[in-house]
């Protein structure tokens, strides 16, 4: 279930388990000096860029509840005084309050929790999350000796989450597969029909996830995607997938680890929570609005990055925190990100056709939000994306090809020489 993250100077390893978090970063250590600045707080670049601060100003998710699925939260740093309101262990390795962490990479629960609802530590010092005055239920899931199926573990997360008040589910985690065990057909669906939204975690290539797995195939989950700083595709820390809804930073993030102290990391572990953190923001200062309509508002205020709206890197772009909050959206009557009721009537039946890899949802209508730069040399339709060389093929495919077509090349024009030369005698 738990993959181990990539330390700065240790060797890569795949996730393990049928469940892998996707924690695809290096994490560095932070220590945060006394200083006019905090040096923590500054590299929360993201909360500028995206219109984060600005959306502070109509609301900072008060009232809204999120769960976060994943290695445990520790809430008595600092950083999440007061922030976790409630929890439990699915795994059956952890405590009952679901706040301590287990399994290879325990941190990682702390890290998204963090990014999603940190509470800082002072005006302006410490991590400051997303949605800073939303509470969160930390729901353990792990594994280990003793340790229970991992599907069943994440069917029952759902469950309780929903049945003890979340509003938003966080999933920073992948099964590494498109499919996913009919018990989570049925767990999913009783989020929706009680009004949750669930969002999960696209995964990352530099953790093996080349292409999103469930949960973040499931008709109706809100699938989030990876940037760099610069607003591009991450080519390491992000997949990419017909169901991405939206992309948001998974470079270079500062997150809080248990016990305390502060460490940078990244991949789409870290980009989910800011999501989570946003819808929490859009469901405070839109209380009337369904599940539904709230995914909505997140879709169709997000500034197009891709070469179509949607595409399968981008969704339908980059958040917009401030628009999100605060634009004219249109209503809608159904998830715009899929259907899974109508998915498990065609695809669960005995006779019905194999299950397809995604589904994918309509284009947006005209949005006002101005779309991100992109350099024109990552501009390229997804197609062609994935026809280029990685660097490997380059230097073990690309370059012995080029010596060879040299070769085939000169041997060519010899041979055209040697014709002419030999017509030039046979004329004489």
């Amino acid at each position: 279930m738990i993959g181990a993250p990539r330390v700065r100077g240790a060797q890569h390893r795949r996730p393990r388990g049928v469940i892998a978090v996707v924690l695809a970063a290096v994490l560095v250590a932070l220590t945060a000096q006394p200083a006019a600045a905090d040096p923590v707080r500054d590299r929360e670049y993201w909360l500028d860029d995206y219109g984060i601060r600005s959306a502070w100003d109509v609301t900072r998710g008060a009232g809204v509840t999120v769960a976060v699925i994943d290695t445990g939260v520790d809430g008595s740093v600092a950083d999440l005084s007061g922030a976790v309101v409630g929890g439990t262990d699915v795994s059956g390795i952890g405590t009952p309050n679901g706040q301590t962490p287990i399994g290879e990479t325990g941190s990682h629960g702390t890290l998204v929790a963090s990014l999603l609802a940190g509470r800082g530590t002072g005006e302006g010092d410490g991590v400051v999350g997303v949605a800073p005055e939303a509470s969160l239920l930390s729901v353990s899931v792990g594994l280990g000796p003793g340790a229970r199926d991992s599907d069943e573990q994440i069917a029952d997360a759902v469950r309780w989450s929903v049945d003890h008040g979340a509003d938003v589910i966080n999933m920073s985690l992948t099964r590494n597969s498109l499919e996913w065990p009919e018990s989570w057909d049925d767990a999913f669906l009783y989020a929706f029909e009680h009004d949750v939204i669930v969002v999960a975690a696209a995964g990352n290539r530099g953790s093996g996830t080349t292409e999103v797995g469930a949960p973040a195939t499931i008709p109706g989950v809100v699938t989030v995607a990876g940037v760099d700083r610069n607003g591009r595709a991450s080519f390491d820390a992000s997949s990419q997938g017909i169901t991405i809804a939206v992309a948001a930073p998974s470079e270079e993030l500062v997150g809080v680890m248990p016990g305390g102290g502060y460490a940078v990391w990244g991949g789409t572990s870290g980009a989910a929570p800011l999501v989570s953190g946003l819808l929490a923001l859009v469901r405070a200062s839109h209380p009337d609005l369904d599940a539904d309509d709230v995914i909505n508002r997140l879709i169709r205020t997000a500034r197009p990055a891709g070469s179509t709206v949607p595409d399968a890197i981008y969704g339908y772009g980059l958040i917009d925190a401030a628009a999100a909050v605060r634009a004219e959206v249109a209503p809608v009557s159904v998830n715009p990100v899929g259907d899974l009721a109508e998915w498990i009537r065609l695809y669960r039946r005995a006779d019905g056709p194999p299950a397809p890899q995604a589904t994918a949802v309509p284009p947006p209508p005209e949005v006002a939000a101005t779309p991100a730069p992109r350099d024109p040399a990552t501009a390229l339709p997804v197609d062609l994306r994935a026809l280029l060389p990685s660097a490997s093929d380059i230097t073990d495919v690309g370059i012995p090809a080029a010596v060879l077509g040299g070769f085939g090349l000169l041997i060519a024009l010899c041979g055209v020489a040697a014709g002419r030369q030999i017509g030039r005698l046979r004329r004489k």
